[in-house]
């Protein structure tokens, strides 16, 4: 690479970060946050959750194994979680140009281009790493060609309507129907649900979606701050009035605890990982779980009638909730996780269960 490649990323603090630009090259904005798992960059990339960031990915070797054909558009993709790349920006300590995997049609490198992404490699992400755990999550740019755009907070939009479905959607399975509503839902969530014979009528995340027939209600992840997603708390609030089985999942539980009453604050630098450990209250039984997540709630906020039910073993933050009596339930973590690890797709039997 020529001086002509370099790349900086830039944080809010002033720290800066050197390295060289490889896919689509321009300069983006965005809030910088850090994956710590091993595999799974074209999930990763593809999760709405991640929407308005700059993605930084702690493991040290990235794209060797190249990128899955993208499959027909519409369908429930196995190796993506949304129809495109939804993070802002890419930061890596190495990639490879040349991937090697026999179901890989195109490099990293080529994906992002093609898309529009910017990515640098050949930055101390070990370094950037432990500057964001001093200093959390903070607003930053990719910049390239000496071309700076400016800071901001993606945060402070209306990130979740931009990853939403606009319309109802149906995918027809069973006899038993699932409202899922979509904040930026995953297609792993769709293809578990799929998998155990229920029919998804996926809604937009300001849907009133007591106009469908539906058995249960599934509140999904997605990006941002969860109290702008106001619409959404509304529609849940009274769902809580009735009986039919609710789960929310990552930004799906901090939805259902404002709606319930609780209180939610922004994480310091997020959990982002395929590796974090979550004891269920009660039977001090640990899983290792995949999240995704800048915001938690705050478990002192519960309403009387709900209790925690997951806790990380690693902060002590809240990972789950239930009603005591109701069969209303949510958890922080990803149980439909791909790449994995799976220790929690039990969570969905449980769900059709209490569909049945």
């Amino acid at each position: 690479m020529t001086l002509a490649n370099r790349g900086i990323l830039q944080l809010a603090d002033g720290r800066s970060f050197e390295g060289y630009s490889f896919g689509f090259r321009r300069s983006v904005a965005g809030e910088v946050v850090f994956n710590t798992g091993m595999v799974g960059y074209p999930e990763c990339l593809t999760d709405p959750s991640y929407k308005g960031q700059i993605l930084v990915l702690t493991y040290p070797l990235i794209g060797n194994y190249g990128v899955p054909a993208p499959g027909p558009v519409g369908e429930v993709l196995a190796s993506f979680e949304s129809a495109c790349i939804q993070i802002s920006g890419l930061v890596v300590s190495a990639t490879t140009f040349e991937a090697d995997h026999w179901n890989s049609t195109r490099s990293l490198n080529e994906w992002l281009e093609s898309e529009g992404v910017p990515a640098l490699f050949g930055v101390d992400t070990r370094a950037l790493t432990k500057h964001l755990r001093d200093i959390g999550t903070v607003p930053g740019r990719i910049s390239v060609d000496g071309e700076e755009v400016p800071l901001s907070d993606p945060n402070n939009s209306d990130l979740v309507s931009s990853v939403s479905v606009k319309e109802v959607v149906v995918h027809q399975r069973g006899p038993r129907r699932v409202v899922v509503v979509d904040c930026g839902c995953k297609n792993g969530i769709i293809r578990n649900l799929l998998d155990r014979n229920v029919t998804v009528v996926r809604v937009p995340y300001d849907y009133d979606f007591f106009r469908e027939k539906f058995d249960a209600i599934l509140v999904s992840n997605g990006p941002g701050d969860p109290k702008r997603c106001t619409a959404t708390i509304a529609n849940v609030r009274k769902a809580l009035d009735q009986s039919k089985p609710i789960l929310g999942i990552c930004l799906g539980s901090q939805i259902l605890a404002l709606a319930a009453g609780a209180d939610t604050y922004k994480l310091k630098f997020g959990h982002r990982s395929q590796n974090q450990p979550c004891i269920e209250v009660g039977t001090k039984r640990c899983y290792i779980t995949s999240q995704n997540h800048g915001y938690a709630v705050e478990p002192e906020s519960l309403p009387i009638d709900w209790e925690a039910w997951f806790v990380n073993a690693n902060d002590g933050t809240n990972e789950g909730l239930r009603h005591r009596t109701k069969p209303f339930r949510a958890v922080q973590f990803h149980p439909e996780a791909s790449p994995g690890p799976v220790d929690t797709s039990f969570l969905f039997d449980q769900f059709v269960d209490l569909i049945r």
